[in-house]
């Protein structure tokens, strides 16, 4: 079951988080702690509450969180160069280490572009680190192109 997430998730969601840590931290420990937190729970619950900062959760029966899409509204109206649009941004999806090849991923996935167009946005964008290979594999496969690409040069 997919939903948006409550106070209650908090600590399913942590687990999520540390998870992701790690996969960053691995790939770039010249970029990333490794035991530090994203968000504080103030902070996560914060973002719980705001709607313009949806957080979606995948729950099995026991409702204990198996997996996540952390989305952001981006609106852009009367700027200068961009034409008027809504966007949904993932900031993070993860789903749980132990239930990978579940297709809770595409679930959540899905669920987020359904949210987006029931809601009128243009489009869904998201980043992913280039030394997440499997990340960017799934992104890949559920038919996400770059939009735009960040090059870098460490000195």
């Amino acid at each position: 079951m997919i939903r948006r997430a409550t106070k209650s998730d908090v600590q399913g969601i942590n687990n999520l988080l540390r998870q992701v840590l790690m996969v960053h931290y691995e790939g770039r420990p010249d970029l990333w702690r490794k035991d530090a937190k994203k968000y504080t729970d103030d902070e996560l619950l914060e973002i719980i509450e705001d709607d313009s900062r949806p957080i979606f959760v995948s729950v099995n029966d026991a409702q204990e969180v198996e997996g996540y899409a952390f989305c952001v509204y981006e609106i852009y109206n009367g700027d200068n160069v961009r034409s008027d649009l809504k966007t949904l941004y993932i900031d993070d999806l993860c789903v749980d280490e132990k239930k990978r090849k579940n297709h809770i991923g595409t679930a959540l996935y899905n669920y987020v572009i359904d949210f987006a167009r029931k809601n009128g946005f243009y489009n869904v964008t998201l980043n992913v680190w280039e030394s997440n290979k499997s990340a960017r594999a799934f992104y890949d496969a559920m038919g996400l192109v770059p939009l735009k690409t960040c090059l870098e040069k460490v000195l």
